[in-house]
């Protein structure tokens, strides 16, 4: 026979992986947006901190200056990932009890 408290906990789980996995799956399905240089670069990325483009307006590009494109491009970037994996963490956060009993979680992503 079964503990009950073994019981309680193999359910949890079973429904923690059901959320977590539908987590992921949305997060695949969100995008996040990030842009520097008042909108002359923008970067693209998935919730699952997947980029999916680079925009860079034609009119940023000075072949004189390559290292003013390359320092908006990696703002947008940079900016755009933190976003992504912060909604990471929270879409986790959501489809696990450690939001509801108030422990935060480490950035492990």
């Amino acid at each position: 026979m079964q503990n009950p408290f073994q019981k309680m906990l193999e359910s949890q789980l079973g429904g923690m992986q059901e959320k977590l996995q539908r987590a992921m799956a949305e997060l695949s399905a969100e995008v996040v947006e990030a842009s520097s240089g008042g909108g002359v670069v923008t970067a693209r990325a998935t919730g699952q901190a997947e980029l999916i483009e680079v925009v860079i307006d034609p009119t940023v590009v000075d072949p004189e200056d390559v290292e003013l494109l390359q320092d908006l491009v990696t703002a947008a970037v940079r900016e755009v990932m933190a976003k992504a994996m912060a909604l990471k963490k929270q879409k986790v956060m959501e489809a696990t009890p450690l939001a509801q009993m108030g422990i935060d979680m480490p950035d492990l992503f």
